[in-house]
């Protein structure tokens, strides 16, 4: 069953734009069909990583099987000019949000009934 992820990335600002490109190509091939870019651009950081203030940040929404994050994330840990990136599983977080609405009208309804 396929889930749907979205995995926020950054790319070094000393990195080719060409590069920068490739690095991007490579993961939204590897995500599937499904896979949607948005490059957010050059921003700077709270706090210097790895000795460097700015990356360019792109924010890719996609779908796959539950394995495939794992996959990826190896492979950017050791992809050149990748300085951080996190995945997130969004079917997850709708379930914890209906969940929380769902505990949050149980207390409601105990409060009317007193």
């Amino acid at each position: 069953m396929n889930r749907q992820y979205e995995c926020l990335f950054i790319v070094a600002n000393d990195v080719t734009e060409e590069n920068r490109g490739k690095i991007v190509e490579k993961f939204s091939k590897m995500a599937g069909e499904t896979a949607k870019v948005e490059k957010w651009g050059l921003k700077k950081f709270a706090t210097p990583i790895n000795h460097k203030k700015d990356g360019y940040y792109y924010l890719m929404n996609f779908q796959c099987a539950p394995e495939l994050p794992k996959k990826m994330g190896d492979l950017m840990n050791i992809t050149d000019g990748l300085v951080r990136y996190m995945f997130v599983c969004k079917d997850e977080q709708l379930q914890k949000k209906a969940k929380g609405k769902k505990a949050k009208k149980e207390v409601k309804e105990v409060k009317e009934n007193e």
